[in-house]
């Protein structure tokens, strides 16, 4: 059985994710850390040893997360990683939410969800499967694959065919937390207005960049998480060309990311930007360049750095920001 776990953790708190890693080692060795609020735990090993339950085992770790950190955490625990998050993620904090392993419970608790809930289905591949009738997981579990190959690819249709009967092959693989910084920002509303998701985004990289220079740190990677108004979200990343903490390149890969969701009329209700693949600062290589305009905005960075530093994050901010 494996047991995901997410815990109430906000952009400053983060940090605590590898120690609620080194909590549930304690239980069972093949812990997970997904950053940057949730750990996949197999525990098929630990229930021979402990001779406890899977549901037994997840109250012994939400009591110690909460007893050593002050954690609140949502546990889902299944047969597989699929059925575990989405079962975590319809927990309310402080309960277990069990999916049994046979056929008639995964198909219970599958089916009357619609496509959206399934992990990596985003507002574009449920557009198309909707417009046939598949609007629900139990639809899209009675679609015949080679339809759903058509519908979208080869490759695609398959990952649906297997997700809507709760198919997941994916191991658990231990691992140490990766170190990342996340930062979010929650609209009053639900938000259809791409402009102004576009200012929450270059106020994430503006917060993400200062943080990481602060620190001498540069980051490999993003990642982009978009919340919708029914709670379903979307996740994207990608890797930069090189290493860095540079304003400018973090708001062109973010901009880039937030492009190729192409939300049209979504309801988003939050946007979070993660930096992945955190390293020094001073063993990343720098591309030399010729342009003059790169090394201006890399100088006036600096100077902002040095005003933000005495007179607070709020002294020097971009002109779309502070209209």
């Amino acid at each position: 059985m494996i047991l995901c776990i997410r815990f109430r953790l906000g952009a400053e708190r983060e940090a605590l994710l590898p120690e609620l890693a080194r909590l549930a080692e304690d239980v069972s060795p093949v812990v997970q850390a997904v950053p940057p609020d949730t750990l996949l735990v197999d525990v098929r090993g630990a229930l021979r040893y402990f001779g406890q339950d899977a549901e037994r085992l997840a109250s012994v770790l939400r009591v110690r997360a909460l007893a050593h950190t002050g954690t609140a955490c949502a546990i889902g625990v299944a047969a597989n990683p699929l059925l575990a998050r989405m079962a975590a993620r319809q927990a309310e904090s402080g309960t277990t939410l069990l999916v049994p392993d046979t056929p008639e419970a995964v198909a219970g608790f599958l089916h009357p969800r619609p496509v959206v809930a399934l992990p990596g289905v985003g507002p574009g591949t449920a557009r198309t499967l909707c417009a046939y009738g598949l609007d629900t997981v139990g639809r899209l579990a009675a679609a015949p694959l080679g339809t759903l190959q058509r519908l979208t690819t080869a490759r695609t249709g398959r990952e649906l065919y297997e997700k809507a009967r709760g198919i997941d092959r994916t191991p658990v693989v231990r691992n140490a937390a990766a170190q990342s910084l996340a930062a979010e920002r929650v609209f009053g509303r639900d938000e259809l207005d791409r402009g102004t998701q576009r200012r929450a985004l270059l106020s994430l990289t503006t917060e993400l960049g200062l943080r990481m220079r602060g620190t001498d740190q540069v980051t490999r990677g993003l990642a982009l998480t978009v919340r919708y108004a029914d709670r379903s979200t979307t996740t994207r990343s990608r890797t930069l060309p090189e290493p860095t903490a540079h304003t400018a390149a973090l708001t062109s890969a973010a901009y880039a990311l937030h492009d190729a969701l192409a939300l049209q009329r979504a309801r988003v209700r939050a946007v979070a930007l993660r930096a992945e693949g955190l390293a020094p600062a001073g063993r990343a290589a720098h591309q030399l360049t010729f342009d003059p305009t790169d090394d201006k905005l890399r100088r006036l960075e600096a100077a902002a750095d040095r005003a933000r530093a005495r007179f607070g994050p709020g002294a020097v901010l971009p002109g779309t920001l502070a209209a």
